[in-house]
């Protein structure tokens, strides 16, 4: 059906953009790699710069494929991970609107339903996964994408995150910099 193809290239094409110019950011915005990679360390995500090299990496890569409409499920699980620990790690505290100081999670919450979305869509018939003949969406689209993005958010998170409030411990500044 036309229309689903072009809902599927129209999502694909936003939301690759989105994600490219994000990783293009941690990049070469503002303060370069290196600043990504204290902002990291700043909200408990170490190390930081081996993050910031791989989140940017992920969502350039994950862009540049959902562009293409290749591996679309697991591009769409690359973005749910990313913006998931996004949540997690900066904006769920921050509450739901975007605008609130330290930016609600609005903005985050929507890529990771419009990947879930587009993983069960499907990348449509306009895509190089049409061409190769990659048959992953509807329900196991949705479930790999799900799966593998909140897995290895959560495995990232449990491994590399330490929070303000974990990371003090009720100890001082200085002690809980030793700590971590």
């Amino acid at each position: 059906m036309i229309e689903t193809d072009l809902a599927a290239v129209l999502i694909r094409a936003v939301l690759g953009v989105t994600m490219i110019a994000h990783g293009w950011n941690h990049a070469f915005g503002g303060g370069r790699l290196p600043g990504t990679a204290r902002w990291f360390e700043s909200i408990g995500i170490r190390p930081g710069r081996v993050h910031a090299a791989l989140a940017t990496a992920t969502e350039l890569g994950a862009g540049a494929l959902l562009l293409l409409g290749l591996l679309n499920a697991l591009a769409a699980a690359a973005v749910i991970g990313t913006m998931a620990v996004a949540l997690v790690a900066n904006h769920l505290r921050n509450g739901f609107f975007i605008f609130r100081p330290g930016e609600g999670y609005e903005y985050v919450l929507m890529i990771i339903v419009v990947s879930a979305a587009l993983a069960a869509l499907g990348p449509g018939r306009i895509s190089l996964d049409e061409l190769a003949g990659v048959e992953l969406d509807g329900a196991w689209g949705l479930l790999t994408a799900v799966v593998l993005g909140g897995g290895g958010a959560a495995l990232l998170l449990v491994t590399c995150w330490r929070p303000a409030s974990v990371r003090a411990g009720g100890a001082g500044e200085g002690e809980a910099a030793d700590k971590a």
